[in-house]
């Protein structure tokens, strides 16, 4: 064993005791509840149990098709195997995020210099070992640690595959290389796997996609271009074609994914208060006082962020209709079309407010909110002074939090950046892998960002999948120029 593979094994143990340490923490000292998380293991339970997936609705097992089965089958297979404790889940999770850590620094091995490899590997283990942004849900039973590992994977597929194709010889020149081809399919199963646990999964292949598309633009290139796409799309149907036929011959429509806004069959989806709400919605805590509390709460109009009103007599508008409203809770059709026909009047006086200033608001909510959801503190800093006075530490937890995020994304861009000084001579079998590999990270973070901003909540875990791929590129940071080797 050489000193610099002794070295790499020693940070990387050390970095996977260190973090499990840190998710055991988490476990032990703040496990937590999430609305979600008894939908999914009712899901479990009746899986187990009765050989149905579906709710018990008005005293009656149904079949549903709101969530897509993927978190709750992987439930299951706990509650088989070690019982139907949450510490159970909590602890399988934990490990599923170490192995997640493992694969973030696999993804960096494949973005470094094979001069520098080691360093940055070591450095991103050890990067996302100790980030709290997804070690936390280790905590709680939601879809994010499993789809963070299955993306992470699915991510890592896909760049050797871009990258084989890319150079004209494997990677690092080690060994028979496999088909790009049998890549694409594989890449495009993980992420069809991803989509039965977080439906948006395949904004990954999109991205992938966009990147194929500026590189093999020549007409020239359009059959390798085809053939990529065609075998991840059938990579990514495999896994959906069951669930898909499933819900067609028991529900009568064939859903591949979740449904849009998880509604049972039948039930009424409020799009005319969703589009309003996008009006005006750009903060997380919103999402609690309003969205989240149709037809279960009533809703107070001096709640409602004023951003929601461009004058006194919208304000006025909307608390007619929330009296009618909180007279039984319910949405009904008619007052959704009259949420529905403020939206328009709110678009049309200010269409950029819509379409531009809002999503840059959204973007900025779901990347640099400070992401104690699952933690017991406020998450407020205003008024600095007298946050400061009445909890020191919950200002000093809120603010950790947020500062850890803008550092995550500087480390990002710094570690990018320097990827792009560094890049060696064209004539290096491994710069346009590279090259495509930072493109494809970059395309995959803005391509999901864009899709959330248009989603009704901007909750900020729904960017936690980014993760990994945002630490393998702050590892870039430890690389080598050649002058220094």
């Amino acid at each position: 064993m050489t000193p610099e593979s002794f070295s790499i094994r020693k940070h990387l143990l050390g970095a996977v005791l260190t973090g499990l340490a840190l998710r055991l923490f988490f476990v032990w000292r703040f496990p937590a509840v999430a609305g979600d998380t008894g939908v999914y293991e009712e899901l479990a339970r009746n899986w187990l149990d009765h050989g149905i997936y579906g709710l018990w609705l008005n005293g009656q097992l149904t079949p549903v098709d709101l969530r897509a089965p993927g978190y709750p089958a992987f439930l299951a297979a706990i509650f088989a195997t070690f019982g139907r404790a949450r510490i159970a889940v909590m602890l399988v999770q934990v490990l599923v995020d170490l192995g997640t850590c493992l694969l973030t620094g696999a993804v960096t091995a494949w973005l470094a210099p094979v001069t520098s490899r080691a360093r940055a590997v070591a450095a991103a283990v050890w990067l996302a070992a100790l980030c709290p942004f997804v070690a936390n849900y280790a905590a709680v039973p939601l879809t994010e640690v499993l789809a963070t590992f299955l993306t992470a994977a699915a991510l890592l597929v896909l760049l050797v595959a871009v990258g084989r194709h890319a150079s004209a010889l494997p990677h690092g020149g080690q060994g028979a290389a496999v088909s790009p081809l049998r890549l694409y399919f594989f890449g495009g199963l993980i992420v069809g796997l991803g989509t039965l646990v977080r439906p948006e999964t395949p904004l990954l292949l999109a991205s992938v996609g966009f990147v194929l598309c500026i590189r093999w633009r020549q007409p020239a290139d359009w059959p390798r271009l085809i053939r990529a796409g065609v075998f991840m799309a059938l990579g990514l149907a495999l896994p959906l074609l069951p669930w898909g036929a499933r819900n067609y011959l028991t529900l009568g429509r064939a859903q591949f994914l979740a449904p849009r806004y998880a509604e049972l069959p039948g039930e009424f989806v409020p799009h005319g208060f969703n589009a309003w709400t996008k009006t005006w919605v750009v903060r997380f805590r919103d999402v609690y006082l309003v969205p989240w509390k149709l037809d279960d709460e009533p809703i107070n109009i001096d709640d409602i962020n004023p951003a929601a009103f461009d004058s006194p007599d919208e304000r006025a508008r909307v608390a007619a209709i929330l009296e009618r409203y909180n007279e039984d809770t319910t949405l009904t059709p008619a007052l959704d079309a009259e949420f529905a026909q403020l939206a328009r009047e709110r678009a049309a006086r200010h269409p950029l407010r819509t379409w531009l200033w809002i999503p840059l608001e959204r973007a900025v909510t779901l990347w640099f909110t400070p992401r104690i959801e699952l933690l017991p503190f406020s998450g407020h800093l205003s008024p600095l002074a007298r946050k400061w006075e009445e909890d020191p530490l919950d200002f000093t937890v809120t603010l950790g939090f947020g500062l850890l995020n803008f550092l995550v994304a500087g480390l990002a861009l710094a570690g990018a950046w320097k990827m792009w000084r560094l890049f060696p001579q064209r004539s290096d079998p491994q710069t346009p892998a590279r090259l495509l590999g930072l493109c494809l990270i970059v395309a995959f973070a803005l391509v999901r960002t864009v899709f959330l901003t248009q989603i009704e909540t901007p909750e900020p875990r729904y960017v936690v999948v980014c993760f990994p791929a945002l630490l393998a590129l702050a590892a870039q940071l430890w690389i080598r120029p050649p002058s220094a080797l």
